[in-house]
């Protein structure tokens, strides 16, 4: 297929794409506001524009709006969130009849890093000593990190209200790598650092002297419960990670839709994704389009395939 397929219509439609890219990817723009984006694909023929497809990134709990039908498919990251929705467990006090179309795959961990100064070794420690502890963590409340910390603490009992309470500070943040907190970094304002996208920010915390903890198992047994996976980063990866160090599986964004999506429609999706994958970007943990519909550790599914996704995956010999 053309690059940029002929016609008047498709030129006016990647005009539109450019514009949307441009403001929602507007670095100043805090990670709360119009930074996400809905595709809708359908007819503008008439007096009202009739959708057929309606494609979203965003929160998690927007799971509610792809099975009420409001979308008909949306962007998760990362997927453990997925497996949240399909179980019932976590943000989702109920199972939703989610299925996945393709999962992009993007290998990454969610680790806490702590400070030796601190003299703490465990997250059950900081609440036994009420540590002043100065935390590097996501401004937005709602982002998928601080969902997953949320239920971190819970297990242990207390908040990051509480932590602020016994004398502690949060270092906020919009991205992972985020200028903020790589300055905080250097000049030692922080003790700790609870995040993803280990790529920006986690072998300079390491070098700066900072360790990884690890989640106690009655606690990441907990996690798993909820449909987190326990995963492991290898010596090595990183320049300054000397040891393997347990963690909590971050990888993976799924394209999910809700199960009564007609066969045709997820099968045209994912032979959509095939027809243009040289025009899609993709990470280092890409091996191709067949890995999008298989387990695999940048591809983590707990979740079933949307059985019209299956069809094709299978019929073009992937294994899945």
């Amino acid at each position: 297929m053309e690059p940029l397929p002929r016609g008047a219509n498709f030129q006016r439609a990647k005009l539109l794409w450019e514009i949307s890219l441009h403001i929602a990817g507007d670095p100043k723009t805090p990670y709360y506001g119009p930074r996400d984006m809905c595709i809708s694909v359908g007819s503008g023929s008439a007096e009202n524009f009739k959708p057929k497809l309606r494609m979203s990134t965003g929160s998690p709990i927007l799971a509610h709006a792809v099975c009420r039908g409001d979308l008909e498919m949306s962007m998760v990251n990362p997927s453990g969130f997925l497996t949240q929705a399909y179980r019932g467990t976590g943000l989702f006090p109920q199972p939703l009849p989610v299925r996945i179309l393709a999962n992009y795959p993007s290998w990454d961990r969610y680790v806490h890093v702590i400070h030796p100064r601190t003299g703490l070794k465990s997250l059950a420690e900081l609440k036994e000593k009420k540590y002043p502890l100065r935390l590097s963590i996501r401004e937005d409340a709602t982002h998928s990190t601080r969902v997953l910390l949320d239920q971190t603490l819970a297990l242990y009992g207390f908040t990051l209200a509480d932590l602020e309470s016994w004398g502690g500070s949060l270092q906020l943040n919009g991205g992972p790598g985020d200028e903020r907190r790589m300055n905080a970094i250097r000049s030692g304002t922080i003790d700790a650092i609870i995040d993803e996208g280990l790529v920006l920010w986690f072998d300079a915390a390491l070098a700066a002297g900072m360790e990884p903890i690890a989640i106690e198992d009655w606690a990441m047994t907990k996690l798993q419960a909820l449909g987190w996976r326990r995963v492991v980063i290898p010596k090595g990866r990183y320049p300054h990670l000397k040891a393997d160090h347990e963690c909590i599986d971050y990888s993976g964004w799924p394209l999910y839709t809700r199960a009564s999506l007609p066969d045709e429609d997820a099968y045209k999706v994912v032979d959509a994704i095939n027809a243009r994958k040289d025009e899609i970007f993709w990470e280092d943990s890409y091996t191709g389009v067949g890995q999008l519909g298989q387990d695999t550790e940048a591809t983590p599914r707990d979740v079933p395939l949307h059985p019209g996704a299956e069809k094709w995956y299978r019929e073009h010999g992937f294994k899945v």
